[in-house]
Order: structure tokens, then C-alpha cells, then sequence
């Protein structure tokens, strides 16, 4: 089983507040039912014996109708005689089957289809051995053949009917979203499977509300001209622009979490222009997890139109890394940290080290994992990997098996300004924290690179590129001790230095929305998809090598700015404006995928690649790195790129250039960065 992912998004905050806010002035109006009931009837031998008092009256009622019908209505003196003689024999025979089947455990206003299966059982053995006393003793010691059947069906149905319109009363009138609001927004539900049919199952059960399903529109033809819940499936949902009026539509919910993301976009545009007001339900691994539910729908987000294919992870191969292990993430509270610290509890570590400089962001993370019952197994440490002893004591002390080092220094511009701390944090951190992840034994460390240490042009690109050699160097020197192995990807969807926030609020103030060039590109992954491959990528490293994730197809900045503007329900160029502001320093036009000299290997997964090279000697590497560490507060910026640039060659440094015009710029089409993987891959 794929282990369970947790993704907080803030348009689902806004609608869970909304919800909850309802909510409350719910409760204020009308107590819950347990709430209000007096505190005796909420013990737990109440609640049996008034489960007992349902069951043994109604199945005493059944077994007498039972009799009645099987003699019209009309039993002579001998009948009742037999029929008082069997009853309590019958009755008890069925509470006992009940009580074996595990009716006695729930709730009476509680009752879904494993209840309904689990009580048809009880019902169905309890028919069957009083069926075979009549079948062994020809009659003599068993109520007729017509009243066992009979006493089947109608108890069956009696208890379930009951059960099941004490159901309907609790979600009608007592749940909190209970109450019809006599406004209610119709609503068209765009996909016909078996998330809408949930959806339209919700929405009735919480009527509350206010959204009244009254059509599904689906791509499967079949599907067209039936029910669902007695909703009508209308047709395809281009015909949502010719069923408005008809339907008096108000609102559109799309149901199709596994839909590819060029069908969502399509959809989209046609609900752009019906100017009818749509969400979306959340996403598959979303809803896998039973984090979210169907009925929390949120807005369309541009996670939405750039979504991927669902990545198949190897679950048992982590498994078998990762269970019953000592596990360390540093950088814990971070975007990646926080989603790697959510996948690995899942596969139940005896001990999860959450490692963080930043207090707020560890106790988030930390409180998050509390919360989905993992405070046995998380231990939160505030460290920071620059302080050696700390950490010392940290690897000592724990003794991890295996760990993850997301702490990092991303921001491209930021760091070209102060260059020191990128090397400080990126390369001489990492180093040191790889010696004694060495020193400790930890049987594997994995370090989560970026594309952008790809012949890079940015101190940061160079800083984690120095990092990466400097892992393969060390590996080499000691190749029966740490599994050393990096992990490079791209852009995420979602983190806090991603492009989209920064769209989101330029849109909210009216804009501009400022791009770089008209040209940028870059490859986009969301957050689970990346630790997802990660952790998979983990479980097949030998050491020494640079794992690539497939990161798909690059997405151009300026196509991705447009789009979020419609989704905003605003006109680019018209509404907001786009700006085209020029390449900052350390940017590129476009990241690539591998570096020059870097062997193509294939591996078990289709989504991850993995690129061997020939290490550099260890004490040249390190003698770079003492060299950066004796300079870092005494030298120019430039100077400190230029000492980076001996530690990595390919490193392109920006010495002091001011933000490079749009115009200046050559254009991308000439230069895709798939090509040299191609090359590789021939030669290897």
C-alpha cells in the first residue's frame, strides 16, 4: 500500500474555515446528539443494553409476524402454543450470531454497507442452523419451513430498514449540515464516475450546505441518459453552455481527480466562458489518503491544468529501507523536509529525527504528525547542520540509519548577493555533515539537489554541485561505508520560493505580473510526486551516483502566467498586465538534466534516471572546500564565485552583471536540454 501523503493547500484552508465557521454556529444552535443526550446514556453499557433491547424486541416482532403470515393471520391454539415454545430459543440464537458478527459494537444511527453485509450474515447462519435442526429432526424440534423463511427475510429487512432510517434522521436533521437551506445553489457535477457519485451522495447528506445537485456531465457515452442518486447524467460537458438556462445552473463542481490535465484545461476554458462560478474536488493521492474528502471541494488551481501522470512507487523496497529504522530529515520544517518527514512515518520508522534551524516551521511539522497519531515515533531537534558538535551529538546519541538532507539555501538572486552563505550552507554543510554521517555509520545518506546544478550559472546551481562532487569523492575513498547518492529535480508546485505564490499575490494586487523573459521555461514536479521518487530512488542507490527525476515537459513562465490569470477570471493584457522584467543574475533561460562527462544507467523506475561519472579525488575536492571556508569572510563576492569556479568548472559565474534585458537574450528554441540525455543514452 502506497503510504499515506498529507498536502495542506491554502485554498482548502479558506473552505475548510468557511466550513468550520458553519459549523459553529451549527452547534451554538443545536446541540449534537451525543452532547445532548445525559451523560448515563453515553456510557458504554447503556449504549449495549439499548442495543440489546432493539434487537431482542425486534427480532421477538419478526419471528411473530413471521408465524402470523405463515398461517394468514389465523393460528389455532397449537401454532401459538409452538410459536411462544421457539421464540426465545430463535431470539437467542440471533443475539448471540449478533453479537458474534459485531452488531453490538456500533451505533444505531451508524449504518453502512459493512454493517448491512455483516447483519445479513448474522441473519443468513441463524436461517441456515435453524434450517438444518427442521432438516435433522423432520419438524419435530423446529418452527415450519414457511416461518424460517419468512423470520429470515422480515428480520433482516426490519432491523436494517430501522437502522437505516435512523441513519436518514441523523444526517437530515441532526448533523450539524443537516438542515436544507432554502436557497440552495444548483449545481452541475462534471464527471459521472465514482468520485461524483460520492460527491452527490455527500452533498445530499449534507444539505446544509447549500448545493443541490441537479445534473452530471460526462465524457462516457454510456453513461448518458441514466441516474445516479436520481441525478440525470445529461451528456458531454460541452453541453454545459446549452443546458444553462434549462438547468438554471449556478455552480459547476468537477469530479475527475484522475482526469489528464489537458482534459481539466479544456473543461476549464469551457466553464470560463458559461461565467458560471466552478471548484474542483481534491486530487486522487489526496483522497487516497482520507485526509481530504470529496464533499471539500476548492477552486480550480494551476497545480490543476499542470498535473502528471500518478507516480507507481515500489512501496516494499522503501519499505525495507525505512521500516523499523532510525530515520533523520534535515531541513525537516522546509517545503521537501516537511513532505518527506509525512511519507516516511508512514512506513512506521522506530524513530523519525526531525532536524530544524527554524522553530516555527519544526513545531508546524511536528504538530502536523501528532495529529495523524505519529507523536510516539517523531523526535523534533532544533540544530543547525553548520554546528558540527551539535550535530556530533545529534548522529551519536540516535544513531540514524538512514538520512535525508533537505536543509539548503535556495533562492537564486539571494544568493548571488551573498555567495558566502550559499557555500557556507550548501557545500561546506552538506561536507561535513556527510563526514560524520560516515563517521556514525549511517548506512544511507541522500542529498536532494536541483537541476540547477546542471552546468550551473548560479551560486547556488554551483554550491550543490560542489556538494555532489564533493559526495562522490567521499563515497569513492570509502566505498564500504555510507551509501552516498544525490537526487536532482526541478521547480515544485506549492513550496514557498516556487513562482506560483508569487503569481497568486501579484494577481490579488492587480498586478503586473512580472516574468522574467518570454522565453523562460522550466520543468515543474508537485511536492508529493518529488519525495515520492526520492524515497524511491533512496531505495535503489549503490553509491556514488546522481539520481534524475523525469520531470516531464518543461512549462513555459510566461504560458503559465496567462493561465493563472484566467483562472483568476481575468484577461491578461487586459485586466492584469504582464511585465517582462529580464533574466535576474544566476538565471538561465532553461535548467538541463545532466552534466558533461555524466553516464546515462537505466534503473527499475520508468520516472527516475540515473548518471554515473568518474569522481574527482577526494583531497582535491576537500582542499577546494577549505580553501572557500578560509575566504568566505574576507573575499569579494566575485572572488568567491571565481574560487567556486575552481571546485566546478562548468560554473559560469555572473560577476556583478546588472538584471539582463528580455531583448538581450537569445532564444530558447535552438537550445531544449534533451538532448544530451539522448546523446548518453546512445553511447551508454
Amino acid at each position: 500500500m502506497a503510504p499515506p501523503v498529507a498536502i495542506i493547500r491554502p485554498a482548502f484552508l479558506r473552505r475548510f474555515a468557511i466550513e468550520m465557521e458553519y459549523d459553529l454556529n451549527a452547534t451554538k444552535e443545536r446541540p449534537k446528539p451525543d452532547r445532548a443526550l445525559p451523560a448515563f446514556l453515553r456510557s458504554q453499557l447503556v449504549r449495549k443494553a439499548i442495543l440489546f433491547l432493539f434487537y431482542t424486541g425486534g427480532l421477538a416482532l419478526s419471528f411473530i409476524l413471521a408465524y402470523e403470515v405463515r398461517f394468514d393471520f389465523a393460528m389455532e391454539d397449537n401454532s401459538k402454543n409452538l410459536l411462544w415454545g421457539f421464540l426465545p430459543l430463535v431470539v437467542a440464537l440471533q443475539l448471540i450470531l449478533l453479537v458474534v458478527f459485531g452488531q453490538f459494537q456500533g451505533w444505531l444511527c451508524y449504518f453502512s454497507l459493512p454493517d448491512l453485509t455483516r447483519l445479513f450474515g448474522a441473519c443468513f447462519v441463524s436461517f441456515a442452523m435453524v434450517l438444518a435442526v427442521w432438516l435433522a429432526s423432520w419438524g419435530d424440534w423446529a418452527p415450519p419451513r414457511g416461518v424460517i423463511l419468512s423470520d429470515f427475510l422480515i428480520s433482516f429487512m426490519g432491523v436494517a430498514g430501522t437502522r437505516l432510517g435512523l441513519r436518514l434522521v441523523r444526517e437530515r436533521y441532526l448533523a450539524p449540515y443537516g438542515h436544507q437551506i432554502a436557497q440552495a445553489q444548483r449545481v452541475g457535477i462534471v464527471g459521472a464516475g465514482d468520485v461524483g457519485a460520492s460527491l452527490v451522495h455527500d452533498l445530499f447528506s449534507k444539505r446544509g450546505l447549500g448545493l443541490l445537485p441537479v445534473g452530471f456531465f460526462d465524457d462516457d457515452k454510456r453513461k448518458w441518459g441514466s441516474c445516479i442518486h436520481g441525478v440525470p447524467v445529461i451528456g458531454a460537458p460541452e453541453l454545459i453552455l446549452e443546458k444553462n438556462r434549462a438547468l438554471n445552473l449556478e455552480r459547476i463542481i468537477i469530479a475527475m481527480p484522475s482526469a489528464p490535465a489537458k482534459r481539466i484545461g479544456e473543461i476549464v476554458k469551457l466553464l470560463q466562458k458559461s461565467h458560471l462560478k466552478f471548484e474542483i474536488v481534491p486530487a486522487m493521492d489526496q483522497l487516497a489518503t482520507g485526509q481530504f474528502k470529496v464533499s471539500q471541494i476548492r477552486p480550480v488551481e494551476i497545480q490543476d491544468l499542470l498535473g502528471r501522470e500518478p507516480v507507481e512507487i515500489e512501496t516494499e523496497s522503501i519499505r525495507e529501507i525505512l521500516a523499523n529504522r532510525r530515520i533523520m530529515v534535515t531541513g525537516a520544517g522546509g517545503s521537501i523536509g516537511s513532505e518527506l518527514c509525512r511519507q516516511i512515518v508512514a512506513f512506521h520508522p522506530e524513530r523519525l529525527l526531525l532536524v530544524d534551524q527554524s522553530e516555527v516551521q519544526l513545531f508546524a511539522i511536528e504538530q502536523e504528525l501528532i495529529s495523524l497519531g505519529y507523536s510516539g515515533s517523531i523526535i523534533p531537534l532544533i540544530a543547525d547542520i553548520l554546528d558540527e558538535p551539535r550535530m556530533n551529538a545529534i548522529l551519536q546519541e540516535h544513531r540514524p540509519a538512514v538520512l535525508f538532507h533537505a536543509a539548503a539555501h535556495k533562492h537564486v538572486p539571494m544568493m548571488e548577493r551573498q555567495p558566502g552563505e550559499a557555500i557556507k550552507n550548501n557545500s561546506i554543510g552538506t561536507a561535513r555533515l556527510a563526514d560524520l554521517a560516515l563517521e556514525h555509520c549511517v548506512s544511507r545518506f541522500v542529498m536532494i539537489s536541483t537541476d540547477k546544478a546542471v552546468n550551473p550559472s548560479s551560486v547556488m546551481g554551483a554550491t550543490k554541485r560542489l556538494a555532489e562532487i564533493y559526495l562522490q569523492a567521499l563515497f569513492a575513498r570509502h566505498p564500504k561505508g555510507t551509501i552516498f547518492i544525490a537526487v536532482r529535480f526541478g521547480n515544485v508546485l506549492g513550496s514557498s520560493g516556487s513562482v506560483v505564490p508569487t503569481f497568486t499575490r501579484q494577481i490579488a494586487a492587480g498586478g503586473p505580473v512580472t516574468v522574467t523573459h518570454p522565453d523562460m521555461v522550466r520543468y515543474f514536479m508537485t511536492i508529493p510526486e518529488a519525495v515520492g521518487l526520492v524515497l524511491q530512488s533512496c531505495a535503489q542507490g549503490q553509491g556514488g551516483e546522481t539520481f534524475v527525476l523525469d520531470m516531464g515537459k518543461p512549462v513555459k513562465i510566461a504560458e503559465l502566467a496567462r493561465q493563472m490569470i484566467e483562472l483568476s477570471g481575468l484577461q491578461p493584457e487586459v485586466d492584469i498586465e504582464i511585465k517582462f522584467v529580464g533574466l535576474r543574475p544566476g538565471e538561465k533561460l532553461f535548467e538541463e538534466i545532466n552534466c558533461k562527462g555524466e553516464a546515462y544507467r537505466p534503473t527499475r523506475h520508468p520516472r527516475i534516471m540515473r548518471f554515473v561519472t568518474v569522481p574527482e579525488d577526494w583531497s582535491k575536492i576537500n582542499t577546494a572546500l577549505e580553501k572557500l571556508g578560509g575566504e568566505l569572510h574576507r573575499a569579494e563576492p566575485n572572488r568567491l564565485k571565481q574560487i567556486i569556479q575552481q571546485g566546478v568548472p562548468e560554473y559560469t559565474p555572473d560577476l556583478g552583471a546588472k538584471p539582463k534585458p528580455a531583448l538581450e537574450t537569445t532564444n530558447i528554441g535552438h537550445a531544449m536540454p534533451c538532448a544530451p540525455l539522448e546523446s548518453q543514452k546512445l553511447k551508454s
